[in-house]
């Protein structure tokens, strides 16, 4: 488990009765991204939230950075070095930037140098440290979810849908971003996707869910990865 950041092994999870995934097996490496694509209702979302711990897995094991997370909370999840950007309602609309960027760390120590370390990546936020979060524009509340993960320097984060809705340029900035943050500090991700061009140039490799099922899997640089995507999604 040591050179893995994630592992599921026959994860089933769901609400209630409904079972939404069947049975789920993957593996993430230390240092890998990986991209989850499929059509909406196919199970994504519910991946990621039954890892974060929000949703237990009512069969099956989820293994996080070398720890059996398949009964942790949330809060314990991300101590083991866990960022979740989630798809809706992350960012508190009521505080600062800044505050919104100091709730990644557990204390003031170290704020000011991770801030600095960010800042040529995010400099339209740096800049307005500020000003209240909710009256960002939804590219820039995106930006400020990314910002934050970065913050608490991860070892996998998780990002649900970061690029739904965004014009091109906040797209580059974020995928320049995570980029930036595989090349110094070899963080592993996961980052469930519909924005295939956005996938393709951030991972490494990925997989289609359908219907609670992986359906399709490959390596992103490959040819016909494209093709093969787009047809799952299509149908």
């Amino acid at each position: 488990m040591s050179e893995l950041a994630l592992q599921l092994d026959d994860v089933s999870s769901g609400y209630g009765s409904a079972v939404v995934l069947g049975g789920v097996t993957l593996s993430l490496a230390r240092g890998e991204a990986t991209a989850v694509l499929g059509k909406n209702g196919m199970g994504k979302t519910t991946l990621l939230r039954t890892i974060m711990g929000y949703l237990r897995p009512s069969d099956g094991r989820i293994h996080v950075l070398g720890t059996d997370a398949s009964a942790l909370d949330p809060h314990r999840i991300a101590r083991l070095g866990v960022s979740y950007a989630a798809q809706e309602h992350a960012v508190f609309t009521e505080l600062s930037i800044e505050d919104n960027l100091r709730l990644a760390l557990r204390s003031d120590k170290g704020f000011a140098e991770r801030l600095e370390d960010i800042a040529p990546l995010f400099p339209v936020l740096v800049k307005r440290l500020r000003q209240r979060a909710g009256t960002l524009s939804g590219g820039e509340q995106k930006m400020l979810l990314v910002a934050r993960a970065l913050m608490a320097r991860p070892s996998l984060m998780l990002l649900d849908e970061i690029t739904e809705g965004l014009q091109p340029s906040v797209i580059e900035v974020i995928a320049t971003a995570l980029r930036w943050e595989r090349e110094r500090r070899g963080t592993a991700m996961l980052l469930v996707e519909q924005h295939v061009p956005f996938a393709l140039d951030v991972a490494d490799r990925y997989v289609v869910l359908k219907q609670g099922d992986i359906v399709d899997e490959g390596e992103c640089r490959n040819d016909g990865a494209r093709d093969a995507i787009f047809h799952y999604l299509r149908v």
